[in-house]
């Protein structure tokens, strides 16, 4: 695998089936004018019975847990929003309306399906359809190699290549191995490992009914560096540090006896500012090798041999 490729495995089987916490109100369509305040759902007299089911394609079974359903007036209140008439959570579910139109709208995840129906006399069964699928994010150090799990996080951003400088954010900060409902379709994902510049994007695709697991490989090592007065020394306090890349271009700064981050493979240079005074180090970030980075306080060091941190 080379650095930044992706691979991929789909999984149809018990994607419907995980249970899946309420998100966040986010309303295809209908985010901008919908009331989400949700009124006591009391039962009304002469109201017929509405039920309602999803499922994430065409033939699919029903969804049984983590749905989130919202039935809306069509027409506007005064502030110019859609009132919200019923909700309700769980998988398939009965509601009893008046006669009328109403948009029905399901959330699974950042999944959603709007439809608008008229309720008459009797007895009504909706099918929602959501042409939806799952999204599982993981990234691994060439040759398999683990990265912990707190040191990355990944971002969902819409896929539009008309746009890919201007793409909107969908979800910040996800979690590795964790499953992301999503309406099909194609997805830019950044992978963070570390918050430097070790960072990987792919475009990945969302099929409907479907586990999309997706691996990113990422070519980075943790280093922490210290600044110290001989080889083996103790970290000197209050130091400034500084990392440029091979082109003189700021990477990371901080302050403390330990600067600890996490660099993409290249070249680069430290720099320790302590009481007024300036001492640099250059050195090599391997993939893989995480290394402790020593810069020498009396302005003498001399490379021992290879300057990779192996």
């Amino acid at each position: 695998m080379i650095a930044g490729a992706v691979a991929f495995a789909a999984a149809s089987q018990g994607l419907a089936q995980e249970k899946l916490a309420a998100p966040n109100l986010n309303l295809p369509g209908l985010s901008e004018y919908a009331n989400p305040e949700a009124p006591e759902n009391k039962p009304l007299a002469n109201t017929s019975e509405l039920i309602l089911e999803a499922k994430l394609k065409e033939g699919d079974p029903d969804i049984e847990r983590g749905l989130v359903w919202r039935v809306f007036s069509p027409e506007p209140d005064d502030n110019d929003k859609l009132p919200l008439v019923a909700s309700a959570k769980g998988g398939t579910i009965s509601l009893h309306l008046p006669e009328g139109s109403y948009l029905v709208h399901v959330a699974y995840g950042r999944a959603g399906a709007t439809k608008r129906i008229t309720m008459h006399k009797g007895t009504r069964h909706e099918s929602m359809i959501l042409d939806a699928g799952g999204l599982k994010l993981n990234a691994v150090l060439p040759e398999g190699g683990k990265i912990p799990e707190k040191l990355l996080r990944f971002s969902i951003y819409e896929g539009d290549e008309d746009n890919a400088n201007d793409r909107s954010l969908i979800i910040p900060n996800v979690k590795p191995n964790s499953v992301v409902r999503l309406n099909t379709g194609t997805y830019h994902v950044v992978s963070n490992y570390g918050s430097a510049n070790a960072i990987i994007r792919a475009d990945i695709r969302v099929e409907a009914g479907k586990l999309t697991e997706a691996t990113v490989e990422h070519r980075a090592a943790q280093v922490t560096l210290k600044l110290v007065r001989e080889r083996g020394g103790e970290a000197m306090a209050d130091t400034a540090w500084s990392v440029l890349n091979a082109s003189g271009d700021p990477v990371r700064e901080s302050v403390g006896a330990y600067a600890s981050m996490v660099l993409a493979e290249g070249e680069y240079v430290a720099i320790a500012k302590n009481k007024d005074r300036i001492y640099q180090r250059d050195f090599k970030v391997v993939s893989g090798q995480n290394e402790e980075v020593e810069v020498l306080a009396n302005g003498d060091y001399e490379p021992a041999g290879d300057e990779s941190l192996d």
